[in-house]
């Protein structure tokens, strides 16, 4: 049986993706000064102004406006023409401490006994499609925005301009990857490249580099640029919002999302936390070879440390039940918020990285939750 299915990714320069990066950016300068503090930054953007906005509680008071201005030079919005750049456009701060009733459920005791900073549903997702472990149309539709960036940035295409969007559509057949049936390239470009030639350049220098030539045929369409102009782009062509790309930030659409984002907020926000800790086990149950695909949902309830609920799904493909699975995980691992910060060393400035391009997968490489450390330990047990 064939079926379809299509996954998006936006480059650092789409509004959205300006407001998650000055978010996490502002984490990252206060963890650096004050690794206890507890963080909620979140960001609007509109042409010419930057609104940031939450509740902090720090003892280090960060500079907003200089933080919010060399993201923004740094995506590259530096020229005033464009109607978003970093040295003109208007930054409004509108930041309050930590309500003390969110507060007294969260610090309480030893670290590892802190409760959760909310209620919420968290899902983490793994599978064979990738040697990430992740689905192949958004690791698909993340290497073309990486590669747009570095086009744009190494100026091998010099008319290009930040903001961008890719999308890769999959065929399967009977569950398994068989061919890419679309792609989808957005480039936001100078007004003075012809549309035919921007075609023509994306095709060769950022498709076709990046997408595995075994999986084109000739009956992959492409789609580039689809209206013919893509001139007014970021904020200036529309507003931005942290956490407004939740799906491309994760598993494109492939995984349930409980619908917390993680940008902008530090690791005793278990939208953020939870999600991370259940990547972790999802990807180390697929690397331990007892499933080929598995979901993990985490519940979490206001000023509780053990999470309400454990879910284990992997969709009829487990060598054992997903019950001995779940059985197992809730005996073994701890997955109370102050367990997990300690165990991956959430308390560092380590978020601006993955605040575009996905939080997980090869954009991850590296970081603690993308670990399979407890691979063999998950196969020598349960398999026993």
């Amino acid at each position: 049986m064939k079926t379809y299915f299509t996954s998006e990714s936006v480059t650092c320069g789409h509004p959205d993706k300006v407001c998650d990066q000055i978010a996490d950016a502002v984490l990252d300068d206060i963890l650096a000064n004050d690794p206890d503090a507890h963080v909620a930054c979140e960001v609007t953007a509109c042409t010419g102004e930057v609104h940031l906005m939450g509740e902090i509680t720090s003892s280090y008071v960060p500079d907003y406006e200089a933080i919010a201005r060399k993201v923004i030079a740094e995506i590259g919005y530096t020229v005033p023409v464009v109607g978003f750049d970093a040295e003109n456009v208007r930054i409004r701060v509108s930041i309050h401490t930590q309500s003390p009733d969110i507060a007294r459920g969260v610090d309480r005791g030893a670290p590892e006994e802190a409760g959760a900073g909310d209620q919420g549903m968290m899902f983490g997702y793994a599978c064979r499609e990738t040697d990430a472990l992740m689905p192949l149309p958004i690791t698909l539709a993340n290497r073309l925005t990486r590669r747009l960036e570095q086009v744009r940035r190494e100026k091998l295409l010099p008319y290009l301009l930040p903001d961008g969007k890719a999308q890769v559509s999959v065929e399967y057949e009977d569950g398994k990857p068989k061919r890419i049936s679309a792609v989808v390239v957005s480039a936001q470009h100078s007004a003075e490249v012809g549309i035919d030639a921007l075609r023509d350049a994306i095709l060769e220098q950022v498709i076709f580099p990046v997408l595995p030539p075994e999986l084109l045929d000739e009956h992959t369409e492409y789609f580039i640029n689809p209206t013919g102009r893509f001139v007014v782009g970021g904020p200036a062509g529309d507003s931005g919002l942290t956490g407004r790309k939740i799906i491309a930030d994760t598993y494109g659409g492939m995984a349930r999302h409980g619908g917390g984002a993680f940008s902008g907020k530090d690791p005793s926000k278990v939208d953020r936390t939870g999600a991370y800790m259940a990547r972790y086990l999802a990807k180390n149950i697929v690397a331990a070879e007892l499933a080929d695909r598995c979901e993990i949902e985490l519940a979490y309830a206001i000023g509780l440390a053990d999470p309400v609920s454990v879910m284990v799904d992997t969709f009829g493909t487990g060598r054992v039940s997903d019950e001995k699975i779940a059985s197992w995980l809730m005996e073994h691992i701890d997955m109370r918020p102050g367990s997990i910060t300690a165990r991956f060393e959430l308390r560092r400035p380590i978020y601006r990285r993955v605040s575009c391009g996905g939080h997980f997968g090869e954009n991850a490489v590296g970081l603690p939750w993308e670990w399979t450390d407890i691979a063999e330990v998950l196969q020598k047990e349960i398999l026993s």
